[in-house]
Order: C-alpha cells, then structure tokens, then sequence
C-alpha cells in the first residue's frame, strides 16, 4: 500500500475513533439528563461541549478531517516524500498529577497524530525483537497484566526477595535529545533516514524530552531504555518495566545493590532525574514471621496492583478509587434527590417498590460487570457459557487472587447500600413520606443480599447485589480457558494503571 492511502486509512481510522466517543459522549450525557429530569424537579439544562482544541484549528476536528482525508493525505505524503514534513503545532495542555504536581499532554492534529501512528507501526515492526522481553509497555507483544503475571510467578519461588523501585521525575520531558539521537545508530535498531527526519520534526521547537500523547514517542520511550533493560540483564536481575516505572527484583542483596548502580548510571546518561520521592529503593520482600533484618513489608504497589508472596491485590489507593464511585452512584440515585426543601426529588417509593434503588444497582453492576448479569457470570463459571465480553473496571484487573481482600469489598458493598436505603429512609420521613414498613427500608443488613435477590421486577432479578468475589471467579476461569488477552479491557493499554 502507498504512503498516501496508509495515511489515508490512519487518518480515517482516527477520525471515526473520534466520532464515535463524541457519539458516546453525547448518547451518555443525553440519556444522564432524562435520567436526572426523572429524578428531580427542575434539572439542569444538556449542555454539550467539545474539546477547547477544535476551535484552534479545522485539522482538530474528526467530522471536517473526515470530508477531506483524501486531500490531506496526499499532501502529507508529498512533503513526507520531499523531505519538507513538519507536523503542525499540537495543543498542549497540564494534566494534574495524583501525586501533586502536572504533567503536559500534547494533543496533535489528527493528520499529524496519523503520520505519529503510521512511523510508530513501522519502527516497532522492524525493531520489536530488539527490546527486552522485561520492558512490557507500548507494545503489541506484551502488556500490564503480562508483567504481573512474570513477577507474581518469580517471586513465588522465594522466600525472601529483594525489591528495588525506581521512578523517574518527568521521564517524557527530560530525555536527552543527544542521548535519544544517538539511540538511531547504536545498539541494531533499524531506522532509515526517513524515519529519522519524521522523529526530529516531531521533536522541533524542543531543547529536551519527547511529546507525550503521540504514538510515535512510545516507541522513543522504549529505545531510550534499551541500555538501561540491557544492563540489568546482563547481570542476571530480574525486572519489568513499564515505560518509566521500573521494579527489579533478586534473591541475592549483592546483586540488588548493584541495580541501583545500574539505574544511577542510566539516569545521568539520559539526563533523566530519579524520583527521589516516589522511588522506594530497596527493600525485603518477606512471608508473613520471617526475620529481617533491612527495611522489609510484606507486598508493593506496581500498576495499580501490590504485589506479596503469593498474593496479587488492587492496590490500596485503586481500592479507595472505587469505593468512592460506587459510593457516589448510590449517593446520587438514593440520597441527593432527597436532600432539597422543599422536595425536588420525583421518583418516591411505593408498593414495596423503588426506582431509585434499582437504577443505583444497575448502574453499579454495570460499573463493576460491564454489563453483565448475575446469572451470566455464574453460567461462564460453571461451564454452560463459553465465552464473556468483560468491560466493567474489575476486567481491569483480571490477575488478582487475593480473596480476602474481595471478601471485605464485598462486605463493604452491602454495608454502603444499607446505610444509603436507611439515610434515604429517613430523608423520605422528613418529607413527611414514612416507608419505614416497606420494602427495601424493612431488609435487614444481614439479610440484605438474599432479599434482594429474592425480590423479582418484571419477572427479573434486577436487584441482585454485584460481587466483587463473583466479577472475580469468573475473570479467574477466563483467563486459565482463554488467556489473559481474552479477557482483560480492550481499554488496559490505556487505563492509567500508574495513576491509580
């Protein structure tokens, strides 16, 4: 295929891309609004948005791309062919960091995002085998939940590990051009000259780092860190890293010390500063009794996971993030609507029924399941269905084996929704509406799950609790019967497992 139809393909692809989550967007806030006009007296007006960005430029903008894409693919390719590409300037924007601080994205143009996707497709078809089989991230041939798997077997097999986290402070913003040029002849990558002047035109304006937000600087990213994967491998440590989240592991302290070393050396070649807050270091990775005698815990935070001997949790502060959604679904279906004088809620139990509870709980299945039902999770887990599409968040996290854990979060669950139907209860009353006597305010915590799932609207049992340990066993099943792939979110590549 010519350079002029690949870009043409990229160029669409990306444009319905966009369209299709403008349509989403639009479909959700649309159906959100009835919901709330259901729910409340006087609600808000729809008010749809679009990006602040596709008022800078036509070119930002997927529906007046799509019209043209023909027009503007020749033209890119022409100046690709005669040396004379340079992307146009992208809208640049700061993201604020979990942890404090920002973080610039830079948004391109999509024919430009096109010409980024096209150069990072071809670069990481020739030079995909170069890359350490450790390094997991922006790539087609692994992914997170492949680096948890590796640590989570290899650690298993001791009973004591040394652990050594590294983080770099603005690892995309700080990386030597120097050392990044230099890359493109070293080490048996193949990149050609045209290659070569796109990555520069991408990086003009720049004195350091790479844009991030393009396809083009994932694969930069990479092959900067060829040296740094390469020197832990050729003293035999063990490791996996993800863009620039970096954990290491060994068995023997001497050779932990020297990743350290390793990591210090690499850092001043690329210029690029270690995270002297978020780095962890070194530590022991202990079984539950065992003596230490350095710094040691039991389990670390690695995307969005923490990682123990023989255990693999959601991380405390992904737990936390959930927690505080579902709380907030059921905040805003049982209580909010209710907390007005005088009352602008409109939908008011009656006849041992209430929509507000069942449009809380479909709305948290669908969260947690992705859309699936109860009785289709229990179907795949006992074999009489063969496969499931997993969306919901827990598909995020399809390795997890840490069944207390689960457990407690469903303990939660039927708590948060006990306490919100009583809040709600009492809410009611003060609006001079005593559901005290009827159902769901008469369910008893303890009962509450058996009740629920007893109680059929419209011959279904929509009021089912979701299970954190259900979601589980059957992630649990797909992945032995299918693999991983299978059965992790089509979104995982993008979630933002380091920021959770």
């Amino acid at each position: 295929m010519s350079l002029e139809l690949e870009l043409k393909d990229r160029i669409l692809s990306g444009c319905y891309k966009l369209i299709g989550r403008h349509h989403s967007y639009h479909n959700h806030l649309h159906l959100d609004w009835l919901r709330s006009c259901e729910r409340i007296a006087g609600a808000p007006a729809k008010v749809v948005k679009v990006p602040e960005y596709w008022e800078l430029d036509q070119k930002f903008n997927p529906f007046y791309v799509r019209r043209n894409a023909a027009a503007i693919a020749k033209s890119i390719s022409r100046k690709i062919n005669s040396h004379s590409y340079v992307p146009n300037d992208p809208h640049r924007k700061k993201i604020p960091k979990p942890g404090g601080g920002e973080r610039e994205l830079t948004v391109f143009q999509i024919p430009d995002a096109a010409v980024s996707s096209y150069f990072y497709s071809r670069l990481l078809a020739k030079n995909r085998h170069r890359f350490s089989s450790f390094s997991y991230a922006y790539r087609n041939d692994r992914n997170v939940h492949f680096a948890i798997q590796d640590i989570a077997v290899d650690l298993a097999q001791n009973a004591r590990t040394f652990i050594a986290e590294f983080d770099f402070s603005d690892f995309f913003g700080s990386i030597d051009h120097a050392f990044l040029f230099a890359q493109f002849h070293e080490n048996g990558f193949l990149v050609s000259v045209e290659d070569e002047e796109v990555i520069k035109a991408f990086l003009k304006g720049r004195d350091r780092g790479i844009p991030q937000g393009t396809s083009l600087s994932l694969f930069l990213a990479n092959m900067v860190c060829w040296k740094l994967d390469k020197s832990l491998e050729k003293v035999g440590l063990k490791f996996a890293r993800y863009a620039d989240d970096t954990v290491i592991w060994s068995p023997d302290y001497s050779a932990i010390c020297e990743s350290f070393n390793i990591v210090d050396a690499f850092s001043r070649e690329a210029k690029v500063p270690i995270n002297l807050k978020k780095s962890d270091g070194i530590s022991l990775l202990a079984k539950d009794g065992l003596a230490a005698e350095i710094a040691s815990k039991p389990s670390f935070n690695f995307l969005g996971y923490a990682i123990g001997d023989a255990r693999v949790s959601v991380r405390d502060r992904t737990v936390e993030r959930i927690k505080k959604q579902v709380s907030y679904l059921l905040y805003r279906n049982l209580v909010q609507p209710l907390k007005s004088k005088p009352l602008k809620g409109l939908i008011i139990p009656a006849n041992d029924r209430d929509k507000a509870l069942l449009t809380a709980m479909l709305q948290i299945r669908r969260y947690l399941y992705g859309g699936l039902l109860h009785r289709d999770l229990v179907a795949y887990i006992k074999g009489e269905r063969k496969s499931l599409h997993f969306k919901g968040v827990m598909s995020f996290y399809p390795l997890l084996n840490d069944v207390p854990q689960l457990r407690a979060l469903d303990g939660w669950l039927v708590s948060a929704i006990d306490r919100c139907v009583q809040a709600r209860s009492k809410y009611l009353l003060s609006h001079g509406f005593d559901r005290r006597h009827s159902f769901p305010f008469t369910v008893e915590r303890d009962l509450l799950v058996g009740k629920y799932r007893r109680k059929r609207i419209y011959g279904k049992r929509l009021l089912e609790v979701p299970s954190f340990q259900l979601i589980f066993k059957a992630l649990q099943r797909g992945v032995i019967e299918s693999g991983i792939e299978r059965v992790m979110h089509p979104e995982s590549s993008k979630y933002g497992y380091g920021d959770s």
